[in-house]
């Protein structure tokens, strides 16, 4: 190993340790004779100490290190003086005795930082810089865990992961199929798989009555706000059950993940609401209630009404604004505004006033 501690584990306890670490050149800081350097890797930051006075070569070549610059050093673990007890590694650095170079880097083109100047597009482009962020690395940790409990909580409850093929027969579903053409059968393709529903149905007859698999799906079709051409669901089966069956496990699965991952417990059921109330109330079967504005069906109150839209309507439906009615005529022509947006596509919006005197 080319390291004997990543730079996030030595503690104070290790203190005259002898150890050897690598990593990233994360910020280099002069302070007269002396010189730190923080080194990252994916699990920490740990500073490194050089002393002008003691150690001129190695100041020298430390000295010349640039950000991001790959590096392996060896040195002994001290207490710091002025501890830093915001990082798990703040009340140690690192005195160091040998440094090599692994790998220069030229200047990244963006600061690799949590607040980073660069911007979408150019983070994309070097996403291999940008995935060095802790904000963002930390995504792919918890996307882990999360995949981890997953797995051991359907195991311990007997069902089976098995990976079903992505080279395919096309079967008709509800979106595109991405196609890949065979070489050995000219003229002929292959379809990726928008999800493994037929597989899975004939493991159910295969016996297999407890099915999962943490799954890439492949829809070929246009982006959308929660619809990518390429996803990965949590894809499962299972035999003679009943609605409620089914439900009670994925509500547990979600409980344990909440509480082994974030530490939150839900000590109460689910809500569960039909797919009639759904639309009802909200119009989408896949609806945001943290908002609570359900909807309310005006129709029979206003069917006397002259207005034309009104008359004209299959249904009229309204959303109540709680202490809304204050709302002055300039604040209602901005709704209005709001609304006729081609996002939006709403001809107009009527509003109807519940003042404090009823």
């Amino acid at each position: 190993m080319l390291r004997s501690h990543n730079c996030g584990e030595l503690r104070i306890t290790d203190v005259n340790k002898t150890v050897t670490l690598c990593g990233w050149v994360k910020k280099v800081r002069k302070l007269g004779g002396m010189l730190f350097v923080d080194l990252r890797d994916r699990y920490g930051v740990t500073q490194l100490v050089f002393n002008l006075e003691n150690q001129s070569n190695l100041f020298e070549t430390a000295n010349s290190l640039g950000r991001e610059y790959v590096i392996q050093v060896n040195g002994s673990v001290a207490e710091r003086s002025n501890k830093n007890l915001n990082m798990p590694t703040g009340e140690i650095e690192i005195i160091v005795e040998d440094i090599k170079i692994l790998n220069a880097s030229k200047v990244p083109p963006f600061t690799i930082e949590d607040d980073t100047d660069g911007g979408d597009e150019l983070r994309m482009k070097y996403r291999y810089l940008d995935i060095r962020r802790d904000c963002v690395k930390n995504n792919f940790v918890t996307r882990h865990k999360v995949t981890m409990e997953v797995r051991n909580y359907l195991s311990n409850l007997n069902f089976l992961e098995v990976e079903t093929p992505f080279l395919i027969k096309s079967t008709p579903e509800g979106a595109r199929d991405f196609v890949v053409p065979s070489r050995m059968n000219p003229g002929q393709f292959y379809a990726l798989p928008q999800s493994p529903q037929q597989f899975k149905q004939l493991l159910m007859v295969a016996g297999i009555d407890r099915y999962f698999q943490i799954v890439k799906c492949f829809r070929d079709e246009d982006l959308r706000a929660d619809r990518q051409p390429e996803f990965t669901q949590i894809d499962c089966e299972m035999s003679f059950v009943e609605q409620d069956d089914v439900l009670e496990v994925f509500e547990g699965m979600m409980k344990h993940i909440f509480k082994t991952i974030r530490n939150v417990d839900f000590d109460y059921a689910f809500p569960r609401m039909t797919w009639a109330d759904a639309m009802k109330y909200y119009g989408s079967d896949k609806p945001d209630i943290r908002f609570d504005m359900k909807f309310v069906e005006l129709t029979d109150i206003v069917k006397t009404s002259t207005f034309p839209v009104f008359n004209e309507a299959n249904a009229v439906i309204a959303i109540v604004a709680p202490n809304c009615s204050e709302y002055t005529r300039k604040e209602l022509d901005a709704l209005t505004d709001y609304v006729k947006r081609p996002q939006i596509g709403a001809k107009g919006l009527v509003y109807v006033k519940c003042n404090k005197d009823g």
